[in-house]
């Protein structure tokens, strides 16, 4: 599917926080770790890099819960103040960029993602496109993930 034409908007469960992206992602993606199934209550949680300055947050109050990684980074968990919507996060490898819930967006049609971390950590009934860009855990070089969503949307 077609990007859609930005900015487009997302929020929280209660609608309490809403955000605005202004520009397409860096890229889609899902996370199979136990730490974001646990989160979000399923088999993997749809993730999306975005910068910070293509991301705005237009109402609400959010409250921040730090988890230390198997890495050993801190990293912090941005939820919505009343709902505890999970709505992004932010790594300290990773500085410029907030990782949003795609969940969370208001229409996500277009959001497919291009790749899959943490596959070791996956539900074995889970089945991952070979075809995809996919790694066993983290994806130290994130640079296949942003490659792959270039070709399919931006090129």
């Amino acid at each position: 599917m077609a990007l859609p034409e930005f900015p487009v908007e997302g929020g929280c469960q209660c609608g309490a926080v809403r955000y605005r992206l202004k520009t397409s992602p860096l890229t889609v993606y899902n996370c199979h770790c136990k730490d974001w199934q646990r989160f979000s209550g399923a088999a993997w949680s749809m993730s999306m890099f975005v910068r910070d300055e293509d991301f705005d947050i237009l109402s609400g109050q959010t409250v921040r819960y730090d988890r230390k990684a198997d890495s050993g980074n801190v990293i912090a968990a941005n939820f919505c103040a009343h709902c505890h919507g999970l709505l992004w996060s932010n790594n300290p490898t990773l500085p410029g960029i907030k990782v949003a819930r795609a969940g969370t967006l208001d229409k996500m049609d277009w959001a497919e993602p291009v790749g899959n971390i943490w596959t070791d950590s996956k539900p074995a009934w889970v089945k991952i496109n070979p075809k995809l860009a996919n790694f066993p855990k983290q994806a130290v070089d994130r640079t296949p993930l942003f490659d792959a969503w270039t070709r399919r949307n931006l090129d």
